[in-house]
């Protein structure tokens, strides 16, 4: 299915980074930082231009070719990892930042992965997560089609448990990221600090 998309003309969610993302980078310590479920690579060059050294993780190896072409057209490198997130192994204290934007996962590889998050983090480290709410379906912008993928403040707090809560909120807001993320949103967004 990724593919597919990413195949299509332009980019997907477009060539600009996710506003969440934008607002908040200034909270990110420069230096290691992975992007989770990255596709085409707007939020990893975004970061990489920022001083950020970004590996960029995907299931899509078209959506990992265009973010290499993104990264060459704004003069950064960023290190791509074609992987599922179900086989993907994050490295223990190995990050000083980890982003999910709209990375929407089966519960229980959810849940793994973002134990796996709290691991990886090195003292300090930021975690920053954008995700659709179960509330998205009535929307109809953007997101999953059904609501087990989707995340709520309440799972989230539980699921990352070891991180300190910067910033947490459920919100509405409106995405205008590419044609697939087009109108009001159901969102949660949050930063965490691994203690």
């Amino acid at each position: 299915m990724w593919d597919e998309r990413y195949r299509e003309k332009g980019f997907a969610y477009g060539r600009e980074p996710n506003d969440f993302l934008r607002d908040m980078v200034d909270r990110l310590p420069v230096g290691k930082t992975l992007c989770l479920a990255e596709g085409e690579g707007r939020n990893a060059v975004f970061l990489a231009r920022r001083g950020h050294h970004v590996t960029a993780v995907d299931l899509s190896i078209v959506g990992l070719e265009k973010a290499n072409r993104l990264a060459a057209e704004h003069q950064v490198s960023i290190e791509t990892i074609h992987s599922n997130l179900e086989d993907f192994k994050i490295a223990h204290n190995g990050w000083d930042a980890i982003i999910s934007i709209f990375a929407h996962l089966p519960p229980p590889l959810r849940q793994r992965l973002h134990r796996e998050v709290v691991a990886g983090l090195r003292p300090g480290g930021i975690f920053l997560l954008e995700a659709y709410r179960p509330e998205q379906l009535k929307y109809q912008t953007g997101g999953p089609p059904v609501e087990e993928l989707m995340m709520t403040l309440e799972s989230l707090e539980e699921e990352l448990r070891g991180l300190e809560w910067l910033h947490a909120q459920e919100v509405i807001r409106d995405v205008q990221e590419g044609e697939f993320h087009h109108g009001s949103g159901a969102v949660v967004q949050m930063i965490g600090r691994k203690v």
